[in-house]
């Protein structure tokens, strides 16, 4: 963890943002995978390892806001946990690491709620991701799982939202950790790539990187040769050569800051000419995207230029035609990129999402696009100093999508259906690094950057 100075400083300013009450910020519980002893790779609530700091399950952290008085609640270790999980400290003796003296029994957390609500006192909570905290609530606060969300303080989740998308020089640092393990992973899925190895070969290669320097993955990797299905999970193909392998994955510190990358490449280390044509087009877009992102300037914007390259490019090619200006207008371009450009990440790679996509990506100012594909751009609003974003634009040939689209005649005036037709099995392409926007301008967060042009991609799987 951070030293205890950082945990403090930041609910000090949590505080200064929440006029009155108690806010209540539970922990995560461990989870059962199929039977009650046999749990799931445990992950901290990154809220509660945001404003506590501590890893461990069943702690629940409550700030009293007039009190100026911060506590956890849990319960320490029994001989029967210490004989299967081993001796920790006290929580008492946690708690004083992140700067709390203040430590008392789950069972008393419900005389403290009791109490809050017979003076009438505010009960800040935030939205819940998981079915295990949502009964929790429920039995707390008394607040049905269904009416929940109606009871969600916008006061509280603004203030964490506002709080947390600003990285500090020591999140950065471990961003930039996830990001340097991100380079050895991508780099040895290509250095290890060859026909007949099946996709859960270079799957397994990489998270092993992932766990050996630091704390696993930051979600579940995605190597696939169908790149056309953006969150392909599936690892049994075979490699083929002439195929392209995309491979969408990050890791995670010891900390719990994530990376998130995306590179593809030709299983035979060899591009085709047609898959260069395309490929350079992604190329296009990312460049220009990292020539634009700079404060004061809104992703929004960012995302709707990488789409006019796009848009050019593929009219290069012979898939699109017509006015640049008016089919991105349009969202013709979506047919080949249906994402958005990219989301902010740090402690969860796709960060702060649990509290709404649309209260973190979107504000005042910056309202979210109901258009297909640009519809789906997590992160939209005006891009600030200490904005960790992803810019990961991509290609995708999708026959579903296609098949939609071609049959109801679709920006038929800008999308040349029987040459689009004749790449359906080619896949699909994404390339993705993490950008830190700073005073300035911004800065590609690792040591190195992985291989992303043809030349580069191609000069190390050559080796």
């Amino acid at each position: 963890m951070f030293k205890k100075d950082c945990y403090i400083e930041r609910r000090n300013r949590l505080r200064k943002k929440i006029k009155s009450g108690l806010v209540l910020i539970p922990g995560n519980s461990e989870v059962p995978v199929n039977y009650p002893a046999n749990t799931g790779h445990f992950r901290q609530d990154s809220n509660f390892l945001y404003f506590f700091g501590l890893n461990q399950p069943d702690y629940v952290g409550v700030l009293d806001v007039e009190a100026d008085n911060d506590c956890i609640y849990g319960n320490d270790y029994s001989l029967d946990d210490i004989i299967w999980m081993g001796n920790v400290p006290s929580l008492r003796e946690q708690a004083e690491q992140v700067g709390i003296t203040s430590t008392y029994s789950l069972r008393e957390l419900q005389l403290t709620i009791q109490n809050a609500v017979r003076q009438g006192r505010k009960i800040h909570f935030l939205p819940q991701y998981r079915a295990a905290n949502k009964l929790f609530l429920q039995t707390l606060l008394g607040i049905d799982i269904a009416a929940q969300p109606d009871y969600v303080s916008r006061e509280l989740l603004q203030a964490v939202v506002s709080l947390r998308e600003i990285k500090s020089h020591e999140e950065v640092e471990e961003i930039e950790k996830a990001c340097d393990i991100g380079y050895e992973m991508h780099t040895t899925a290509m250095r290890i790539c060859r026909e007949h190895l099946y996709e859960r070969d270079i799957a397994g290669a990489i998270e092993g990187v992932a766990l050996s320097k630091g704390a696993g993955v930051s979600f579940h990797s995605i190597v696939s040769q169908h790149g056309e299905t953006l969150h392909n999970h599936n690892h049994a193909g075979k490699l083929e050569n002439g195929r392209l392998l995309l491979i969408d994955a990050g890791a995670e510190t010891v900390l719990n800051y994530c990376g998130d990358n995306t590179r593809t490449f030709p299983v035979s280390g060899k591009f085709s000419p047609l898959q260069r044509d395309v490929y350079s087009v992604v190329v296009e877009m990312i460049d220009r995207a990292m020539s634009l992102v700079k404060p004061g300037v809104t992703y929004k914007s960012v995302h709707l230029e990488a789409m006019k390259v796009l848009v050019d490019g593929l009219k290069a090619i012979g898939l699109m035609k017509g006015n640049t200006e008016d089919a991105v207008a349009g969202g013709a371009g979506a047919l080949f990129m249906p994402h958005g450009l990219g989301h902010q990440m740090g402690l969860d790679v796709h960060d702060m999402e649990g509290l709404g996509e649309d209260n973190v990506g979107y504000d005042q100012t910056v309202e979210r696009s109901d258009q297909f594909g640009l519809a789906s751009l997590r992160m939209g609003k005006t891009l600030r100093p200490g904005h960790v974003i992803t810019v990961e634009p991509g290609i995708y040939f999708i026959p579903a999508l296609l098949d939609k689209w071609q049959g109801q005649k679709i920006h038929a005036n800008f999308i040349q259906y029987d040459k689009v037709r004749e790449m359906l099995g080619f896949g699909g392409i994404r390339i993705e690094d993490d950008v830190l926007i700073t005073e300035n301008g911004r800065r590609i967060l690792g040591k190195k950057r992985i291989p992303y042009t043809a030349e580069q991609v191609e000069t190390f799987m050559q080796r």
